[in-house]
């Protein structure tokens, strides 16, 4: 069983590194990797984070590529193999949200919210294990949204149970091939994601609350990078988030909706 992932001298994939949680993965790693490979879709965002970390010392590569498509899935594994990179950590963090009722929501979006939630790190998880040096490390980046039933959320939180539970399997499964698998699951963060959820006609979703579990993305990654380095399955950073997870995971399910639906009915 491994005893965690050492961070030193890594060789990691990062996906959806062009801001938020992924730019700081890299901030964060940077100092002790030996090669940083950036995946996202925007270039321009892409070259920024790489110029940032220009005086760390390690290698930087980016890789455009659209992860909600099977043939951007696929240039990952080729710009891989054509840089010469041997991976031994992946990073899975691209990911999106759509804010508002399921039966109102756009069939295109809902669709590529699954492709980059659900299929894009599946798959590309699937890919790169044959080719993922060992000792391994894979983190995974979930959701406090994934022990609840989140109406006006409902695919998103969905698709982060998925990523939870799809995690916590992974981690005994490649434990004997001395492979870490580690899951983080936020709470509120200020990054881009709550901008990338809106919908076009600028609607929101009632966020009520969510100040009072708020903390910045450095302390997210910071949390999830000790928990793959202890070999942590699953990790809820900041103490408000860690508390209220237990009382999501602890609660009667019946209570559960009860409470959501009085919450979905102020609005």
């Amino acid at each position: 069983m491994p005893k965690g992932f050492s961070l030193e001298q890594c060789r990691a994939v990062i996906t959806g590194a062009s801001s938020g949680l992924g730019a700081e993965f890299a901030r964060q790693l940077a100092p002790k990797a030996e090669v940083l490979v950036l995946v996202a879709r925007r270039e321009e965002a892409l070259e920024k984070v790489k110029l940032e970390l220009s005086g760390t010392g390690t290698k930087v590569l980016c890789c455009v590529s659209d992860l909600a498509t099977e043939g951007g899935r696929s240039d990952v594994i080729a710009f891989l193999a054509a840089n010469g990179v041997n991976p031994n950590l992946l990073i899975n963090n691209a990911g999106m949200g759509d804010y508002g009722s399921f039966a109102s929501s756009s069939a295109e979006k809902t669709r590529t919210q699954i492709e980059l939630n659900i299929t894009a790190l599946t798959m590309l998880t699937h890919a790169l294990l044959p080719l993922l040096e060992t000792p391994g490390g894979i983190l995974n980046v979930s959701s406090l949204a994934s022990t609840l039933p989140m109406p006006e959320l409902a695919v998103y939180a969905a698709s982060k149970a998925y990523v939870t539970s799809f995690s916590e399997a992974l981690a005994i499964e490649l434990a004997p091939k001395n492979i870490t698998v580690s899951c983080v699951c936020p709470g509120p963060t200020p990054t881009n994601f709550s901008q990338t959820a809106k919908r076009e006609d600028g609607s929101d979703t009632n966020r009520d609350g969510q100040g009072l579990l708020r903390i910045p993305p450095s302390q997210v990654v910071g949390e999830a990078l000790k928990a793959l380095r202890l070999g942590q399955p699953c990790v809820f950073p900041g103490l408000g988030v860690a508390i209220v997870s237990r009382v999501f995971r602890l609660m009667p399910r019946g209570i559960m909706r009860w409470v959501l639906k009085r919450r979905a009915g102020k609005e």
